[in-house]
């Protein structure tokens, strides 16, 4: 055992035997990655109702606007695996301050953007400090909070942090666009991301570092299969599942990753343990994030075109929409804990997606003469509810019954369902929004994308709803979700 692993046993240890500081320190810990989180959400929706801003800003063709997102997942998706492992074996404090370190120089850099092509380089830079930085988040939540009460609390502050953070930054992005600029929404994370780096340094204690040789045959394997499998997702959003490049780099990511897999399968230390999907539980849950969150992601992408587009919103206003569901999302994901003890993990993960399911549906009715009482507020607060109902089991579920040593690594799975999960869910839904379109303009042709939108989001939903019935233990036979909420 090493000098590091002693002295990092003896604070654990220090810690617990202090229940007061340990509160306050545990507190101080949760608030850092929070806020961590959030700033990375908050930004990949802020950047949404910008775009049209900084497509008039910096003169970008209608081709190279999409690469202000797609650079951004590209890189995020591509460099998550690796991210996560290197936690693992450098240590997770290091890997979370190396990402907020590259994530606000970034933001730095594209909010001083003068052409496409700053802009663009700058948003593939602050995907990889992504990358680095969401799996480290929730790696140092599973070290720092012990599995009970307190675990339970800080993953349900975490899951809310992502749908809020989402909402938040629609509305902050439609106010800043409008009234300031859509400069202000990345110069503000380089003070924000120094502060974060001097309290991580301050109050989060470094976690032991493996011995070792590294992963590199895994790493770039998975790093170039991640990428290509991601880009052939952006690219067929605008040239089609049949355009030859996209079908070359999806062949591609998938051999790479294929190729991934064998190598893990020998690898004495792998970057992705193959054990993290010997769980039922884990592995469904996975498949049930990417069907739930890509469900969703088209939710606010186009919500946000039928307020603006067909409704006549201006950003600001199509922002301050969203407000009904971020507040439900957060009380959901609060009340989530308390409630999975009373009725059981999975009632509550099916009962929430039944919610969302609804709200998706009744979403797909709007037309222009819809109103935002009726066919707006009501389906959106019925979406937030499940959304802050269902993250929470289905962090929990993705993280569930794995070794210390492996924190890192199931994090980056979370993370990679996730972000695999928006891109690919929102280009599904981005080809079938023209389905039957015939010779439909204008108002009625965007009023029928958002209504196929919508009813494919809804399709993904019912199954992510039958693969975590299927897959997510219930009450009787214990499992994540029930000692989630009953420890």
């Amino acid at each position: 055992m090493t000098v590091k692993k002693i002295n990092y046993g003896l604070a654990q240890a220090m810690i617990q035997s202090h229940p007061s500081d340990s509160s306050i320190i545990r507190n101080g810990i949760m608030l850092i990655i929070l806020v961590s989180y959030a700033m990375i959400v908050l930004d990949t929706s802020i950047i949404i109702t910008g775009l049209p801003k900084i497509h008039a800003d910096l003169g970008f063709s209608d081709a190279g606007l999409s690469w202000v997102s797609n650079a951004y997942t590209l890189t995020f998706g591509g460099f998550l695996l690796l991210g996560a492992r290197a936690g693992d074996i450098l240590g997770r404090r290091r890997m979370l301050v190396g990402g907020l370190t590259i994530f606000a120089i970034s933001s730095l850099l594209i909010g001083l953007a003068q052409t496409p092509d700053w802009l663009i380089a700058a948003r593939a830079v602050q995907g990889l400090g992504s990358a680095i930085l969401a799996p480290s988040t929730l790696a140092l939540l599973q070290t720092n909070f012990p599995a009970g009460p307190e675990r339970t609390r800080a993953i349900s502050f975490y899951a809310s942090a992502a749908g809020v953070s989402a909402s938040i930054g629609l509305v902050l992005g439609g106010i800043l666009a409008e009234w300031l600029s859509w400069r202000v929404g990345f110069f503000i994370n380089l003070p924000i991301g120094i502060g974060l780096i001097l309290a991580a340094r301050r109050h989060i204690r470094e976690t032991p570092r493996r011995s070792g040789t590294f992963d590199f045959a895994g790493a770039l394997t998975s790093t170039l299969g991640m990428s290509a499998l991601v880009f052939s997702i952006v690219n067929s959003t605008s040239a089609g599942w049949s355009d030859p490049l996209t079908i070359k780099m999806l062949a591609g990511g998938v051999v790479l990753l294929g190729g991934f897999v064998l190598i893990e399968w020998r690898a004495k230390r792998p970057i992705m343990p193959l054990r993290l999907f010997a769980s039922r539980e884990r592995s469904g849950a996975y498949a049930a994030r990417m069907l739930f969150i890509g469900a969703n992601m088209g939710f606010f992408f186009f919500s946000t075109q039928l307020m603006q587009g067909v409704l006549g919103y201006s950003p600001a206003l199509a922002g301050l929409a969203f407000m009904p569901a971020m507040i439900v999302n957060f009380m959901a994901a609060l009340g989530a804990p308390r409630l999975i003890g009373l009725v059981g993990g999975r009632n509550v993960l099916v009962g929430s997606m039944l919610l969302g399911l609804i709200g998706m549906a009744w979403l797909a009715q709007a037309s222009s003469g819809t109103t935002y009482l009726g066919g707006l507020a009501l389906p959106m607060l019925l979406i937030g509810v499940g959304q802050g109902g269902a993250l929470g089991p289905l962090t929990a579920s993705g993280i569930a019954n794995i070794a210390v040593e492996d924190a890192g690594a199931a994090s980056g799975l979370v993370n990679a369902a996730h972000q695999l999960g928006s891109s690919l869910g929102l280009s599904v839904q981005i080809a079938a929004a023209v389905v039957g379109s015939g010779t439909l303009t204008g108002v009625g042709l965007l009023s029928h994308r958002v209504e196929n939108a919508m009813a494919t989001a809804a399709a993904m939903i019912v199954l992510a709803l039958v693969i975590a019935f299927r897959t997510v233990p219930g009450a009787r036979s214990g499992g994540a979700l029930t000692s989630f909420g009953r420890r």
